[in-house]
């Protein structure tokens, strides 16, 4: 099932609609989460794309204990025990819903690159979420606005959870009442590459290095980038460099990544929409058709001071699902 697709019903139900832990031995689900480039340039904390590049995972509820295995990225690096990223957030959804997260079985098989930009954090939580969901079901339904609080509590921001769980072009914004979305389908011609580089690049780092305040100018030029972002993304791809153009982020980014930023400034004088995907070093060109995306792979293998790996990715426009698993 699509998290689009969740049935409408609260966030956090009753505990007596929640299965036994009995009742829930032997359940099984698949999981499989896009990976995201959040920020599109101008749209600070608040556009996002998911991408086609997945991480999956299986979850079985087993009769003791904690057992986890990581294949792909983050294999022999991220935590084997409850504070892994997936397992967190599949107890934090268990809990607001009244129970204990029971023993498990997980596998994931990851291809998101970890601290480059990409989501992979945000993919993590997303994961637990719907597995969590997945198991509980069908005794306990979560909304999509549901699925969305759970993660934003996580995550602390929704503009990479929301194109995780929803797919396509997000925008995300945060209410009185919790975070909501709206989700746009992107032009068709519309062909993202992602440089990813071999260093990671903290997300609490890029974040330090934000002004707590910005000129109003720069504040007037970002809503106006902003809003021709989504006509161009939606609509107009031929406008995509001028409504990449962001005053309220990169720049202050930019001593952290050189090598990011020289590469975007490379890429931008020869006509491509480069900008800093997510919190970085990653970068994501958002190319209008298929044979601009392969020029600027190419000017990248012919000109880059430093090893990139280019990513040519669809955008995903299903977002993360969640199914009963075959058993073993």
């Amino acid at each position: 099932m699509s998290a689009a697709a969740a049935a409408s019903a609260e966030a956090t139900p009753s505990t007596e609609a929640t299965p036994s832990r009995d009742a829930l031995l032997g359940r099984k689900v698949h999981v499989k989460v896009p990976a995201t480039s959040a920020n599109l340039g101008p749209g600070f904390d608040t556009l996002g794309l998911a991408l086609a590049r997945y991480d999956e995972l299986e979850v079985e509820v087993v009769g003791s204990g904690l057992e986890i295995e990581v294949h792909g990225v983050g294999e022999g690096e991220v935590p084997l025990d409850d504070s892994h990223l997936v397992v967190r957030a599949m107890a934090h959804t268990f809990a607001r819903h009244g129970r204990a997260l029971p023993p498990i079985r997980l596998v994931a098989h990851n291809s998101i690159p970890h601290g480059r930009g990409l989501g992979s954090s945000g993919a993590a939580i997303v994961a637990g979420v719907m597995a969590a969901k997945g198991l509980l079901e069908p005794e306990v339904e979560i909304s999509p606005d549901g699925l969305l609080e759970l993660a934003t509590e996580l995550e602390g921001h929704p503009d990479n959870v929301a194109p995780a769980l929803f797919g396509g072009l997000t925008i995300a914004w945060v209410t009185p009442d919790g975070p909501r979305h709206k989700k746009l389908m992107v032009h068709r011609g519309v062909s993202p590459l992602v440089l990813v580089p071999e260093h990671e690049m903290s997300t609490a780092l890029a974040r330090s290095l934000q002004p707590q305040s910005v000129p109003h100018e720069d504040a007037v030029f970002n809503v106006s980038r902003s809003a021709l972002l989504v006509a161009a993304l939606i609509q107009s791809p031929e406008l995509l460099l001028a409504a990449t153009e962001d005053k309220l982020h990169q720049s202050y980014r930019a001593e952290a990544m050189p090598e990011t930023d020289r590469l975007i400034r490379r890429l931008r004088e020869a006509g491509h929409p480069a900008v800093i995907s997510g919190a970085g070093p990653s970068i994501l060109v958002l190319a209008s058709d298929p044979s601009e995306r392969a020029d600027a792979a190419r000017l990248v293998e012919e000109t880059a001071d430093t090893a990139w790996q280019a990513l040519p990715l669809a955008v995903d426009f299903l977002g993360a699902t969640v199914t009963p698993a075959d058993g073993p």
